[in-house]
């Protein structure tokens, strides 16, 4: 079996989710714009392609309104000026742990190096980890935002690599997407612990599949035997 040596997170979704209140986020986002609202955070939220576009959020969640609009017959809308608003109110320390997340985090500390590889910008997502009072349990962050590429491209996984000094094949990562942590984590040669969060579509094989984060200690004593 295989004996990891180290441990990488990513962080929304994975380690950690958004507690703000969304709806009255959304209708202070029209309120403070001078729109007459239409549709939800969950039109929005599906409206939106991918992961947040950190060199131009106005113009990702513009798009993501204009969707929503159209839905709406609300052509008329000034979306950029929706998102600009959007933009303003999220606030990224408002967020709480996933369950079983501390003892995942104390399992991977206790096998070897830890770390987070998220495609947030470096802001964010130091003020997520500073919130969760977790910003010094890992042995690097790295921000893919900053990076050329950003996840599923290999460069953000060899950068925590090179990082804490370890090799892939040793090396677990646990995301909670397919499409972005599994592929983008196999890709670079390490092996993948995807935490169940949608249902799956594609050709994705985890090697592990979680169904919550208190999953990661039984699979890092098993691979250490």
């Amino acid at each position: 079996m295989v004996k990891f040596d180290a441990v990488l997170f990513d962080l929304d979704g994975t380690l950690c989710r958004r507690t703000q209140d969304t709806e009255a986020m959304y209708e202070r986002v029209f309120e403070r714009a001078s729109e007459e609202p239409f549709g939800d955070p969950d039109d929005l939220w599906t409206a939106l392609s991918g992961p947040p576009d950190h060199d131009d959020p106005i113009g990702y969640y513009g798009a993501g309104f204009a969707r929503v609009a159209a839905r709406y017959d609300r052509s008329d809308a000034d979306v950029l000026a929706l998102a600009r608003e959007l933009v303003s109110v999220i606030d990224d320390s408002d967020v709480a742990l996933l369950p079983g997340a501390v003892d995942a985090l104390d399992a991977a500390a206790a096998i070897g190096t830890v770390g987070v590889v998220t495609n947030g910008p470096t802001d964010s997502q130091r003020t997520k980890l500073d919130a969760l009072g977790i910003g010094d349990r890992f042995d690097t962050v790295v921000c893919a935002a900053e990076l050329p590429r950003s996840k599923p491209h290999t460069l953000p996984f060899e950068r925590a690599l090179d990082d804490l000094g370890v090799t892939p094949e040793r090396t677990l990562y646990v995301g909670n997407t397919l499409e972005y942590d599994v592929a983008g984590a196999q890709n670079a040669g390490l092996a993948a612990a995807w935490l169940r969060s949608e249902t799956p579509v594609g050709t994705y094989d985890p090697e592990y599949v979680l169904e919550s984060l208190s999953d990661v200690p039984s699979i890092l004593r098993r691979d250490d035997a």
